[in-house]
This record gives structure tokens, C-alpha cells and sequence, in this order.
């Protein structure tokens, strides 16, 4: 082949003169390659620099990897492989046929030996190795604006999953939510009714109409407890109201308010306060605290042997210790794992699932802790530590 002819074409050389352009002609060698086939991999030892005459060859970056990078594609008159000639570094990338190409190569010492006396040849070749760069860095640009903009597309549909997921979850909550308020409400409102009704059928019975009055008492307190759960709940937190609060009494008015449904249920309740003085707390919800505690002791009980209850307050230094303990069922690992999850409830017996969710966000937002501990047939106990700030 007339190498002279077709190098004199090529762009880079427009600048030499025959006779310069003659001897770069007779200094190469041709080296043909299959479509596929490597040229030369990265990290080998670099010696010699390539013109393509006929078909591709494209440069990749870790192109073993599974996500190679296509750093450019070399057709005919293009030089590649061109840094060999300047540095003893290894190849900093792979040349590949990207069809079946014909190349002349050039060996780095021969190039040397041609430029001590021609250094146009040298300035040819670094005007190649500019446009490489150029183009390298304008395909480069190309490729992060691509992928830039694959990102950007894959978070916008990513953030609208996210909204669809989120007003999913809270239709489904609010579903829950529906649901609980209807049965919850339904009860007490049912048993005030029935009351009501007893008490216009004995208008002339005092004796009667007391205890009528005490049944709605106790359901109106229910309402007000599942009010004021579902007002939290709802909110997402904890807006306390502080002030002093005689932890004895919190736990006997507690108690007093159960007095009726645990003797009717058969359980001993026994509280134990050896608190002796107040302590800064938000008196209304440590009280409701308290009480859903209490409900849920007593829910575990029924039905057992044993059937023991006990509220217990101490001081440890500045800490205000609160204890509930039961001789119920006791809780299994799974279902420990799942107890201040909303709307869920291991009972059977109703409620709505947001006692103890509430119960420990109450206790963090006066900066104490809730640990509970339990097992199959041994009871729970319950354990509040809340700094006293008095």
C-alpha cells in the first residue's frame, strides 16, 4: 500500500513537506486487526503509537469492568496510543477494533530518532495529542450531562413514588384511624345511652339513678382518654403543660378510677408510693399515662390464676422511678418487638392500638425513658425514669 499518498491526507500532517512526510512512511508498519480484537490493553508497556487507515477503533477506560467507559472512537487518519511517545507510562486505557481496522504503527524510538532532525513531525504529533484531549474531554462532558440527566430522571420518578406511597400510607392510616374512632367512640356512647335510658325508667330510685351517674362518669372519662390519644396521635407530638404534681396521688386517683372494673375483673391492685415530695411533670397526660397502663395490666390478667397488680413510685437521686407490674400472660419476643407500633394490639380485647406508643412519647417529651420487659406466663413489668426538676 501507498502509505506516502494516504498520510498525506491525514490532517495532522498537513503542515510537513514531502520529504518529511516520506520518512514517517518508511519508518512505519502495518498491523491489521479483526473486528473485536484488543490492540493493546491497559497497563501494558507502552512503545509504539497507531494511525488508523481503514475501519474504528475505540479507547475504553477499565474495560474489563461491568461498566467500562467509552473514552473515544478513532477513525481513519486519527492517531491513537500517541502518549507512548512522550512518557514511559503503561497504556491508560484499551484500544479496541471496533470493526476490522488496518493501522500503521510506529515505534517510540524510531519517532525519536525521525524528530532530533524534523521537529515538524514532533509538532504534528502534538497537535494530535490536543485534539485527543479535546475530545476526550467534550465526550466526557457528554457523558456525565447523559447520566446527569438518567439521575435526574430517576429522582423525580423516585419522589413521585415517594408522594404516591406516602398519600397511600396515610389513606390506609386514615382508614385505621376511621375505623378506630367509629368502635371505640360506638362503646362508651352505647353504654351512656343504656344509662340514660335507666335512669328515665327510675326517676324516683336515687339509689339508681347514682349509680347511673357513676356509669357515665366512667364512660365520659373514656371519651376524654381516646380524645386526647387521638388528638396526640394526630398532631405527631407532645405539647406538655408542666406543673406540680404530688406523685402519690397520681398513682392513688389512678388506682381509685380502676377500683370498680378490677374488683369486678377480680384483680388485687396494690400501690406502693415511697415518694416524698412533688415532682415537675404534666400532671393531665402522666395521668392518662398511668391509666393506659393500667388498662393494659388488666387486659393481661383476665382470665389468669393469678391476678396481681401493683404501682410502685421511688426517687433514685433526681429521677422519678414509676413501676406497673402484672402477674398477666406476659408478652412473647415477637410480640414485645411490635408494642409501640400504632394501631397495633396483641389483646383482643379492643382499644386502639395507641397506648403505648403514646405512653413512651409522653415519657420522652418530659426527657424520661420507658423500658418494658416481659415474658410468656411471667407478667410485665413497666418502668418509667423521668428527671424530677425539682
Amino acid at each position: 500500500m501507498d502509505y506516502f499518498n494516504f498520510l498525506k491526507r491525514v490532517y495532522f500532517f498537513k503542515k510537513l513537506q514531502d520529504e518529511e512526510i516520506r520518512l514517517i512512511a518508511d519508518t512505519c508498519h502495518e498491523q491489521r486487526y479483526t473486528a473485536g480484537s484488543v490492540v493493546f490493553p491497559e497497563g501494558s508497556v507502552a512503545d509504539r503509537f497507531f494511525i488508523v487507515i481503514e475501519g474504528k477503533v475505540e479507547a475504553w477506560k477499565n474495560y474489563y469492568d461491568d461498566k467500562p467507559d467509552l473514552l473515544g472512537v478513532h477513525g481513519p487518519g486519527h492517531f491513537f496510543g500517541e502518549m507512548a511517545l512522550v512518557d514511559d507510562l503503561p497504556r491508560s486505557a484499551t484500544a479496541v477494533a471496533k470493526e476490522d481496522a488496518l493501522t500503521l504503527f510506529l515505534y517510540r524510538d524510531d519517532f525519536h530518532a525521525l524528530v532530533r532532525g524534523h521537529s515538524s513531525i514532533a509538532l504534528s504529533v502534538m497537535m494530535s495529542m490536543s485534539y485527543l484531549v479535546r475530545s476526550s474531554n467534550e465526550l466526557y462532558v457528554d457523558d456525565l450531562r447523559a447520566r446527569n440527566e438518567k439521575l435526574e430522571k430517576a429522582y423525580t420518578e423516585l419522589q413521585q413514588a415517594q408522594t404516591e406511597r406516602l398519600r397511600n400510607d396515610r389513606l390506609s392510616t386514615l382508614g385505621k384511624f376511621s375505623s378506630l374512632i367509629l368502635h371505640d367512640i360506638r362503646n362508651p356512647l352505647s353504654i351512656m345511652k343504656g344509662q340514660l335510658q335507666l335512669m328515665l325508667m327510675h326517676l324516683d330510685d336515687p339509689a339508681r339513678q347514682r349509680k347511673s351517674i357513676q356509669a357515665l362518669t366512667t364512660e365520659t372519662t373514656k371519651l376524654e382518654r381516646l380524645a386526647g390519644e387521638f388528638l396526640d396521635y394526630s398532631r405527631g407530638e407532645i405539647r406538655l403543660d408542666f406543673g406540680i404534681v404530688d406523685t402519690t396521688e397520681l398513682l392513688r386517683k389512678a388506682a381509685d378510677s380502676f377500683a370498680l372494673r378490677l374488683e369486678r375483673d377480680g384483680i388485687h391492685i396494690t400501690v406502693e408510693a415511697a415518694c416524698d415530695g412533688p415532682s415537675i411533670l404534666d400532671g393531665e397526660r402522666m395521668n392518662r399515662v398511668i391509666y393506659n397502663l393500667i388498662d393494659n395490666a388488666r387486659k393481661a390478667l383476665i382470665g389468669c390464676d393469678k391476678r396481681q397488680l401493683r404501682l410502685a413510685s421511688r426517687f433514685e437521686d433526681d429521677t422519678l422511678v414509676i413501676t406497673v407490674a402484672d402477674s398477666g400472660s406476659g408478652m412473647d419476643s415477637v410480640t414485645l418487638e411490635h408494642v409501640f407500633e400504632p394501631f397495633y394490639s396483641a389483646s383482643g380485647q379492643g382499644g386502639t392500638g395507641l397506648g403505648l406508643l403514646i405512653v413512651r412519647n409522653v415519657i420522652k417529651a418530659h426527657g424520661g425513658t420507658l423500658a418494658v420487659e416481659s415474658s410468656p406466663g411471667q407478667g410485665t413489668t413497666v418502668t418509667i425514669r423521668i428527671p424530677r426538676r425539682v
